[in-house]
């Protein structure tokens, strides 16, 4: 990874922290895209003093805003010659369902939308940084979902892990089309389950789904440990020429059948599409 430049999302706690600080250790240079100042200015601070010199930087974004998604992609685009991996890992749990300012749930407009958004944003650097990589954090909770192309946000008896995840078969439906899209170009897309981590995820969806998750997280594996598959495919040589698959502990796995199906995911690129254009 020595003078590979990484962009991350969600890398302020959790996994996406944990890989951050691995990577830097290994020589990449860090750009964090970030919610919060106070977690971003500590995890800047904290990069820098773990490999001195590899002028890592932090953007701010609300990525539940397609703006916001737009802005912070093309801030990056402008400011970077080249990235070599991007790691798409922001997401969370709603205990209620809430719409964004573009009209979207936010379990759908975070947890999917933010991938396609930045990485529609970035693939120009991307392709033009071949080879690269694209990272996306997805989980095993995409098993038993489906998706309902008639009602993606969920306005029809919305529940918390019901959004969260169709939102995860969302991204291995966006990983399989993205490697489709990318093939023969020397960037591949690749989807992961960390496993289940103690970490930040599900302290803010409020409601009992914060209790629960709370008590459940005494049963979860570490974030050093849910880290593991995310660092092997942003730096492992190899997976360089392994496209369009899901991984869990640092191995190919099988997905639902929901999530293989090639006709659901080009439906769901081309409404993610019309979606990011403003068009309901």
């Amino acid at each position: 990874m020595q003078g590979k430049t990484v962009v991350i999302t969600g890398a302020t706690s959790g996994i996406g922290k944990v890989a951050a600080e691995r990577l830097a250790a290994m020589g990449a240079r860090i750009v964090l895209i970030a919610r919060s100042k106070a977690r971003g200015q500590v995890t800047l601070a904290q990069l820098r003093a773990a490999a001195p010199g590899l002028a890592d930087k932090v953007h701010y974004a609300d990525l539940s805003r397609i703006s916001e998604m737009k802005r912070i992609a093309a801030e990056i685009a402008a400011e970077e010659s080249r990235i070599d991996v991007l790691i798409n890992n922001a997401g969370a749990m709603f205990a209620n369902r809430r719409l964004t300012e573009d009209g979207l749930e936010y379990t759908f407009a975070l947890n999917h939308m933010a991938y396609f958004v930045v990485t529609e944003g970035l693939r120009a650097r991307l392709l033009a940084s071949a080879p690269s990589r694209i990272v996306n954090t997805a989980s095993r909770a995409h098993q038993g979902a489906s998706l309902d192309f008639d009602d993606l946000q969920s306005s029809q008896g919305y529940g918390a892990m019901k959004a969260y995840s169709r939102s995860k078969l969302c991204n291995i439906l966006f990983t399989r089309e993205l490697a489709r899209r990318l093939h023969g170009t020397g960037v591949t897309a690749n989807c992961l389950h960390p496993g289940f981590v103690a970490s930040r995820f599900g302290d803010e969806a409020g409601g009992l789904i914060s209790r629960f998750v709370s008590l459940a997280k005494l049963f979860a594996i570490s974030p050093q440990k849910g880290a593991e598959t995310l660092v092997y495919l942003a730096s492992s040589p190899s997976v360089a020429g392994i496209t369009g698959a899901y991984f869990y502990q640092c191995r190919s796995v099988p997905t639902s059948s929901a999530a293989k199906d090639d006709q659901a995911a080009s439906r769901l690129w081309q409404r993610s599409a019309e979606l990011a254009e403003g068009r309901h």
